[in-house]
């Protein structure tokens, strides 16, 4: 396919790994706080991917590939406790220009080489077909899945397959409302083994309450870099109560959810009905929320 010709310019980040920025949402790519830290504390840690490598085989989805620190951090941590784990992973991303940027501008961590052979092979060819490839000296077989990712999603609910672990990406709700939609997010939910993880940066109390219609269950997750949590997901449950605070939150017009129903709606409408279903709501006043628990 044809690759649009993009410049990124790396951000560095406090942790010292860079960034970029997206013109077209308006955002950086990963918190300013620590691109790399990011990825291991928000999505790492919280779907255990440690414990999991264990095993000897792991499905991993990562939505909005990106850069792809997040999954050259569970590369990193799945082999460091497994070197033999066979990994299977599914990346869906719109902008193939972003990963060879980042390779190409060596705008990435000084991770394994092995690691750095993955992300390399995936950003060139977008598929790492055969766990035995040799091309790579690693145990994956991996497919960068290019185009809207309410699209790309489809392929793999259709083909019932499912991950152990989850990696919930996307720019933020107010920029990116189309990848935090209810039908979005139960199209994710699908893809989900009944025992696995999913992790996402974001706390909004849509997305929460997004994750919930999906059937999941959630708990906060610490984040690197940014003054909210983030979200960990499962179909298990086990996992300890929200904060009385954050369970407020989902009692009030901020969980109002972003819906698509056709999954192909354009921004700009996915906010507009969210907004009308918020002024006829019944449910409470984000802004009595926001004063009881002093954050205004």
């Amino acid at each position: 396919m044809s690759v649009p010709k993009r410049q990124f310019t790396p951000i560095p980040t406090q942790d010292g790994s860079n960034t970029f920025f997206s013109e077209e949402f308006g955002e950086c790519f990963h918190s300013r706080g620590g691109a790399w830290q990011e990825a291991q504390q928000t999505y790492v840690a919280p779907t255990q991917l440690a414990e999991r490598a264990k095993f000897g085989n792991l499905a991993i989805l990562d939505v909005c590939y990106g850069l792809g620190y997040n999954t050259a951090a569970a590369l990193e941590t799945i082999w460091q406790v497994n070197p033999d784990c066979q990994v299977e992973l599914f990346a869906l991303e719109i902008d193939l220009t972003v990963p060879r940027a980042a390779i190409a501008q060596n705008s990435t961590p000084p991770w394994s080489a092995r690691t750095a052979q993955v992300l390399s092979a995936i950003a060139e060819t977008q598929a790492i077909p055969s766990a035995s490839n040799p091309l790579v000296t690693a145990p994956i077989q991996a497919q960068l899945l290019l185009g809207d990712a309410r699209q790309t999603i489809q392929t793999l609910t259709a083909q019932a397959w499912q991950a152990d672990v989850i990696f919930l990406d996307p720019f933020s709700p107010p920029r990116c409302p189309q990848l935090w939609t209810v039908e979005f997010i139960q199209q994710v939910a699908r893809c989900l083994k009944p025992d696995g993880r999913l992790a996402t940066y974001s706390c909004a109390a849509a997305v929460r309450t997004a994750l919930k219609l999906a059937g999941l269950s959630i708990d906060s997750v610490p984040t690197a870099g940014r003054r909210w949590p983030g979200t960990v997901a499962n179909y298990e449950g086990g996992l300890p109560a929200l904060p009385q605070q954050e369970q407020e939150h989902l009692t009030t017009r901020a969980a109002v959810a972003y819906r698509d129903p056709t999954l192909s709606a354009a921004a700009d409408d996915i906010q507009q009905r969210r907004q009308l279903e918020q002024q006829t709501s019944t449910l409470a006043s984000t802004g009595e929320w926001r004063r009881r628990w002093a954050l205004i």
